[in-house]
């Protein structure tokens, strides 16, 4: 029963965290590893659990998902399914120990994405960087879309990133296409997890219901707050304590 609590807790702070500014995933990942399910099991079931939350996230978005830089939109959706499925593939074929050591590097890169977000999109804001050719964006694309299918952490930010660099500027045709990358990607990681028994589902289930509570609810309060940079600070430090705990244990 406390198992259940701390999972269904994990769960709504995901939503609620997410729905703010990101990072639900150093919540989520943990605590699955905590209550006792193997690392390369935990990080499937982690990803399914947000699977609700990005196909929301999309069909609210759907008008407004159009191509902006070198790849038509068909080609990116495409990127983003063949990313997922070698990403889950990647995910499937590493060991326990391997993940398992991987875990605290892994969530240290997502940390420092949320921490450097904002100054990366000023980057690309300003033209400093860019991936304006086609084979450049495929690459870029490609190699987010596989970080997406292995870990997901922080894929919001990164996707976010990786079209911004392409040029896109619509601020709300980037995170409607952002959405709609998240959601094929992860749908199809999902679906390969399946294939290898790899998810487990009596976490899933009320952790998923959780997070989509979490979300709703803190949805309503989010135009209220006034002090996104100190939740943005308290996200960053949850993250880097967890990625010490995991270097450390």
């Amino acid at each position: 029963m406390v198992e259940f609590i701390v999972v269904v807790v994990a769960g709504f702070l995901c939503g609620a965290l997410n729905a703010v500014a990101g990072g639900g995933t150093f919540v989520t990942l943990p605590v699955l590893i905590w209550v006792g399910i193997p690392p390369v099991v935990a990080n499937a079931t982690a990803t399914t659990m947000a699977v609700p939350g990005y196909i929301a996230s999309a069909w609210a978005y759907r008008h407004d998902v159009r191509a902006e830089g070198a790849l038509r939109l068909g080609s990116i959706i495409m990127i983003a399914a063949v990313g997922g499925i070698l990403g889950a593939v990647l995910l499937i074929i590493t060991t326990p120990d391997a993940f398992l050591a991987l875990v605290p590097w892994l969530l240290l890169i997502a940390t420092l994405l949320f921490a450097y977000a904002p100054r990366l999109q000023k980057m690309t804001e300003g033209g400093s960087v860019g991936l304006h050719s086609a084979p450049m964006a495929i690459i870029a694309l490609l190699v987010v879309t596989i970080y997406g299918g292995y870990f997901n952490g922080g894929l919001g930010i990164i996707l976010l990133a990786a079209l911004a660099l392409q040029g896109y500027r619509d601020i709300h045709g980037i995170n409607g296409l952002k959405n709609l990358l998240a959601s094929i990607l992860s749908i199809l990681s999902v679906v390969t997890f399946m294939t290898a028994d790899l998810i487990a589902w009596d976490a899933a289930v009320p952790m998923a219901v959780a997070n989509i509570c979490g979300a709703y609810v803190t949805s309503k309060f989010v135009r209220r707050m006034t002090q996104i940079d100190v939740l943005r600070g308290v996200i960053i430090a949850i993250g880097a304590v967890m990625t010490v705990i995991f270097i450390v244990v």
